[in-house]
């Protein structure tokens, strides 16, 4: 066990690409943790979607050694996060593991709005926070205006700020040395009952469920029996040990030390994140205070291509939500597409990941439908029922009322931007609330109708803005629209996953849009394919896909010009047949693009 005043727990914070895991990447090498031959870029991002997209989804963690200048030697454990808005609730489990954190602040780009959103997360939870400036080398960093800002903008002295290049390793030692001297130690007491936090966990199909955790008070032998305090469940112990980002056994885990644990654990509902872990006979009083439930903003329907893989889809989800636990999602069924699942997602970068790691790291062929929110029908009989999936809108003729779910949404903007943001909440059937100024920012409450904002409200806002604004929402309740379903058919064939719920006085516009979107992405067949937006029996748009054309007289050297005519009405009327019996297939890409409505 190591002594509480060589350890140093702190995550590395920052905007999208100003450099988080390249600086992991050179601490760990600054320190030999991995051997040179072993190491690669961006280490720590082990899923094949984040090395692909070059993004960070999960935090991830490892142990480092340090021999400081002073001649001490120092653990440092150091958490990865995220940088993307989707995200978030990852960084902010992280946050809570560790006592300090390192703002990574491009010096060529500046403060940016992630940056912000990250590092009042490290204040709530009363990090020590050291300032650093990547990206010296390049020829447009400017290390004072940037200073001057992070002083401005969020309110820290940047004066002590270290100034590196993560990418040709200049400055690394300096860091090295502020997480040792300006970083907190842990605090905790060894002979105290164990009390630990789950801070994360996953499926690994050799060892089971994987738990990482962050011990408060007391110790963590192999062997242990442990409670998890939240569903009472016991568990014991198979193998204790850290991250070098493998795996390595040790013996005990003592306070202010992060690891892992096995146990054997075979439903992943027996570990939440945010629980509480502790000895089952002297167990510690009170658990530790949680983690704030994550609200999903999107929800849409998963179902299985093959409805014979349903029972795979349904374990496959299961220990996905075990290691993302934004992640929410209850069972569905759909007329066309049999048995799936409604699942809840923090956006649509959020909904893109999960379909994609459920389709590579469990081989699941999936359709998703248009993503959307829970509305109430009130029909004439009195009767009110939930509608989760558009498809399944009752007949209009017995229909009295829809009611929408409505948000009051907190905005924080400069003020250069706020007309944008004023026509952009007004797009979206807004009704404002509230303007008030903080300093040269101004903060706008709106009420806007949730529908609204699912699709790329957010996007739309980060755009107009430049990625200044912020964007914070509580569900208000309940309220009566007109709103109708408009169905989008395709060969005069209805497809489920594309209805939606629109406001009758901007179905045109959006059937119209939708119905361009869609003539780009569906790929061309044999015959011509009419693409059509319905509200009921009335079409509002239409598009017509163009046929693509086999030259059939290419084999007719000269002669009569009757054989040439004989075979062009021989193709058109196999057209026509093919017209009448012909399938066309929407590749997957096309759902998911062509709901996003650009302004």
């Amino acid at each position: 066990m190591t002594d509480l005043a060589h350890i140093r727990n702190f995550s590395i914070v920052a905007h999208i690409d100003h450099g988080k895991s390249t600086l992991a990447d050179r601490l760990i090498q600054a320190t030999n943790t991995v051997p040179d031959r072993d190491m690669k870029e961006q280490l720590l991002d082990a899923m094949d979607i984040e090395r692909e997209r070059g993004i960070t989804i999960k935090a991830n963690t490892v142990r480092i050694e340090y021999d400081a200048l002073d001649g001490q030697s120092y653990v440092l454990n150091l958490i990865d996060t995220p940088g993307h808005v989707d995200f978030a609730y990852e960084v902010s489990r992280s946050m809570r593991a560790v006592e300090g954190s390192l703002l990574v602040v491009d010096s060529t780009q500046g403060v940016e709005a992630q940056t912000l959103a990250n590092v009042y997360q490290a204040i709530d939870a009363d990090h020590e926070i050291v300032p650093v400036f990547n990206k010296i080398d390049l020829p447009a960093s400017d290390i004072s205006r940037v200073a001057e800002q992070v002083e401005d903008v969020i309110g820290i002295d940047a004066s002590g700020a270290i100034a590196v290049s993560a990418k040709t390793g200049e400055g690394i030692r300096e860091v090295l040395e502020a997480i040792v001297h300006r970083l907190p130690a842990p605090t905790g007491d060894a002979d105290a009952p164990l009390k630990a936090m789950l801070v994360d966990s996953w499926y690994d199909p050799y060892l089971g469920v994987v738990v990482l955790v962050r011990v408060m008070d007391g110790k963590m032998k192999k062997n242990d029996r442990v409670m998890f305090m939240q569903n009472g469940t016991v568990h014991q112990i198979d193998k204790i040990g850290v991250f070098r980002p493998k795996m390595q056994d040790v013996k005990e885990l003592g306070p202010g030390e992060i690891g892992f644990i096995t146990a054997s654990i075979k439903q992943v509902r027996d570990t939440k994140v945010g629980d509480t872990i502790t000895h089952e006979k002297k167990g510690c009083e009170k658990p530790l205070p949680g983690f704030n439930p994550s609200i999903p903003v999107v929800f849409c329907g998963l179902f299985p291509v093959d409805s014979a893989e349903f029972e795979d889809l349904r374990d496959a989800i299961e220990k996905l939500a075990l290691n993302d636990a934004s992640f929410s999602y209850e069972m569905e069924t759909s007329a066309a597409l049999g048995f799936g699942f409604r699942c809840g997602f923090l956006g649509l970068l959020h909904l893109e990941v999960v379909r994609d790691r459920l389709e590579r790291e469990y081989d699941i062929e999936l359709i998703t439908t248009a993503p959307s929110v829970v509305y109430n029908i009130y029909m004439k009989d009195g009767t009110m029922q939930e509608l989760h999936n558009p498809a399944d809108m009752p007949d209009l003729t017995y229909v009295d009322h829809v009611e929408e779910p409505r948000i009051k949404a907190t905005i924080m903007v400069p003020d250069e931007f706020l007309g944008d943001v004023l026509k952009l909440c007004q797009d979206r059937r807004g009704i404002q609330l509230d303007l008030t100024y903080a300093g040269s920012r101004a903060m706008v409450v709106y009420d806007l109708p949730l529908n609204e904002v699912v699709f790329d409200f957010y996007d739309r806002l980060k755009s107009v803005t430049k990625g200044y604004a912020s964007f914070d929402y509580s569900i208000e309740g309940y309220r009566q629209d007109n709103l109708v379903k408009m169905q989008i058919l395709v060969n005069d064939e209805p497809v489920d996953a594309l209805s939606m719920m629109v406001h009758r006085d901007r179905a045109e516009m959006r059937g119209r849009a939708m119905c361009e979107k869609l003539k780009d992405l569906i790929p061309r067949h044999m015959f011509k394919i009419p693409i059509q937006a319905a509200i009921g029996g009335k079409v509002i748009a239409r598009e017509t896909l163009s046929a693509l054309r086999k030259d059939v007289t290419a084999k007719c050297y000269g002669g009569d010009a009757t054989r040439k005519k004989k075979l062009l009405e021989k193709q058109k009327a196999g057209k026509k047949k093919m017209r009448q019996f012909g399938k066309v297939e929407i590749p997957q890409e096309a759902f998911i693009s062509a709901l996003k409505m650009d302004g």
